[in-house]
């Protein structure tokens, strides 16, 4: 979820000798675990308080975790930190996130993969110089993605994430390993696909994973390891695509090490744990408290399975959700959030912007395409940073606002230095601030946020579908922007198009102000509750 708008630059670049030749211009007991589980909230729009169901005593009394195994004393202390130094409530859960950050990590490599070494692939494979062959190999990559992510949903409901990890790690593997092995465009064009197709799974998986798992206190600052594990993998694959440009054979090592992530991800997924709000709803309720014990602490253990069983009871007990129940309130509320958001996140230009920086950044004498876009990587990862840390202190609503306000000012500087008449240093310098600017915006709200907010909205039955459903109008959007931004760059220049993201990111900004709600510090039961009594 996040960086995931990197993908079509890619694309866009295929066409660069066709399009761009006359532009030179242009992101265990822990009580201190504050899983907010028993507490009263206040949704900013939605002030409505959550009740619980009392009618649980029964099946609660038959799926007690053992007293010896409540009581046990956790190796934090009480204050949630060592000796009450730190706060340390995030570290139980911390490796399963990491773990699944990993597959983010996966998508961010593939990502760059395909930003230099395309060019020695098509001159070994045989289609140099075929600007429609060569857009084709990157982009089967979006149409396995679409596939994936619409698969998700009914996989999670049925098999959990763990297992989804585990299965979702075969088309990853064998596909970096096909293309590696590549000899010809049709292995190239499978083991792409099979790539998209893995990398569909991840982005609609990894978001959920992470929003169950995470204690709520800490949610917002673990599911931003998405974006930075994405980041990570753009920067490790650019830097290792650096010798491509001197080895014509490079992009094979560059595909089989690909394939590394797959086998680390599908193994520690063995050591890691299921959501356990999946597992109260298929019924294993000691195995939920077991997660929970282990994750979140002694304390939270009885209030939270409280909860689950609570919101199960009223979303219905059977695993699987339909694909028709997100045309319901309050589900079709947030299915349309999603999808919106996610359409408002790619016509904001982030892949126009990105496969633009490197000329931008050309004009100012950095002329290795590899460094520019490394440049432009660890903008990003600052960004994500930034994130990490600001995201469970000034919330979601207000980040993303402020990101798309950011990414419109950036637009419009770089617009401003383009048409008004200025020194062509001024110029330039100009434009790369607005570049920069507009990618460390993207990155510390627009592209985690939306990742974040869309589980955290979503109710435990439909969540799979909702994040199925909005992924999947993510990847057709990014089609279509990698698709058509250099004919609109052709016929209107550049300065209309970069307008015209920033009056996008402008709408982003009051679409996130009237329809988003903020979900700092208030667990998934509550907010879920909430929703639910305002539908």
């Amino acid at each position: 979820m996040n960086s995931i708008g990197f993908v079509s630059s890619a694309i866009i670049s295929t066409h660069t000798n066709l399009k761009l030749a006359s532009f030179s211009k242009p992101k265990i007991k822990i009580k201190t675990i504050p899983y907010s589980l028993n507490s009263s909230f206040r949704l900013s729009k939605l002030r409505v308080s959550a009740t619980k169901d009392q009618n649980h005593s029964e099946s609660q009394t038959s799926n007690n975790v053992s007293d010896d195994e409540v009581t046990e004393q956790h190796p934090l202390d009480e204050n949630g930190g060592v000796g009450g130094g730190f706060d340390l409530g995030w570290l139980p859960s911390f490796p399963h996130v990491l773990i699944a950050s990993l597959s983010n990590f996966t998508f961010g490599y593939h990502i760059g993969i395909m930003n230099g070494p395309i060019i020695s692939i098509a001159r070994e494979l045989g289609f140099e110089g075929n600007s429609f062959i060569e857009g084709l190999v990157v982009s089967i990559f979006i149409a396995g993605a679409f596939i994936g992510s619409l698969s998700t949903g009914s996989l999670v409901d049925k098999l959990g994430c763990r297992l989804t990890f585990q299965i979702d790690t075969i088309p990853l593997i064998l596909g970096a390993i096909i293309s590696a092995n590549a000899h010809s465009l049709d292995e190239i064009l499978g083991g792409r696909f099979l790539v998209g197709l893995g990398i569909g799974v991840n982005a609609v998986l990894v978001p959920i994973y992470i929003s169950e798992v995470a204690p709520t206190k800490y949610r917002g600052s673990l599911g931003s390891l998405c974006q930075i594990g994405t980041c990570l993998g753009i920067i490790a694959s650019l830097s290792l695509g650096i010798p491509s440009e001197n080895d014509p054979h490079w992009w094979r090592t560059m595909l089989y090490i690909a394939s590394v992530p797959g086998f680390v991800v599908g193994l520690g997924m063995q050591f890691a744990v299921d959501s356990p709000r999946w597992l109260c709803k298929a019924g294993r309720i000691n195995d939920a408290k077991r997660v929970v014990w282990e994750l979140w602490g002694a304390s939270e253990v009885e209030g939270a399975i409280e909860e689950f069983q609570s919101v199960s009871k009223n979303d219905g007990s059977d695993l699987d959700s339909r694909w028709s129940e997100i045309l319901e309130q309050p589900h079709s509320r947030v299915a349309f959030i999603g999808g919106a958001l996610f359409v408002l996140q790619q016509f904001a230009g982030i892949n126009a912007v990105l496969y633009f920086s490197s000329l931008t950044f050309q004009d100012v004498g950095i002329q290795s395409s590899a460094l520019a876009s490394l440049f432009v990587g660890l903008t990003n990862f600052a960004g994500a940073l930034c994130a990490l840390y600001l995201i469970d202190r000034e919330g979601r609503q207000k980040l993303i606002i402020g990101s798309y306000l950011g990414m419109a000012i950036s637009m419009f500087l770089v617009v401003y230095a383009v048409i008004f008449p200025l020194d062509e240093q001024l110029s330039n310098n100009l434009s790369i601030l607005g570049t920069i600017m507009y990618i460390f915006s993207f990155a510390i709200g627009a592209g985690p946020v939306t990742g974040i907010i869309i589980p955290e909205l979503s109710s435990t039955r439909t969540r799979g579908k909702i994040m199925g459903f909005s992924f999947s109008t993510h990847w057709v959007c990014n089609f279509v922007v990698g698709l058509f931004f250099l004919e609109l760059v052709e016929k209107f220049g550049v300065a209309p198009v970069y307008a015209s993201f920033g009056a996008v990111s402008l709408l982003a900004a009051a679409f996130a102000h009237y329809f988003l709600v903020e979900t700092k510090g208030c667990s998934l039961e509550e907010i879920e509750r909430s929703l639910n009594s305002k539908a």
